[in-house]
């Protein structure tokens, strides 16, 4: 594949999907997610957000992961969620 093929088609790649795609609702379940990703094979509809962490940090997401029995994406939706429930409730409370 020469290099112009292969970002056509990355380019190509990247505009599928930007029509209003509905996000996963906040109530999803770990059972429904794991079962959608099973049966369907893909991640249509949702974005990858990465990041680069220290050791301590790495090891603190494997700890909880275990503990809680969810994988990396199900931890970071379940602590996003708190901390948007957290502010949430400082500024409705002016703090």
């Amino acid at each position: 594949m020469s290099k112009s093929s292969s970002a056509a088609a990355f380019l190509e790649n990247m505009k599928q999907g930007t029509e209003e795609e509905t996000l996963p609702s906040a109530s999803l379940t770990k059972a429904t997610h794991t079962k959608e990703n099973a049966s369907s094979g893909t991640r249509r509809g949702l974005k990858h957000i990465g990041g680069y962490l220290a050791l301590e940090t790495v090891e603190r997401v494997a700890i909880l992961r275990a503990r809680l029995d969810l994988d990396n994406s199900q931890l970071i939706k379940l602590a996003i969620d708190e901390l948007y429930s957290k502010q949430k409730a400082k500024r409705a409370f002016n703090d």
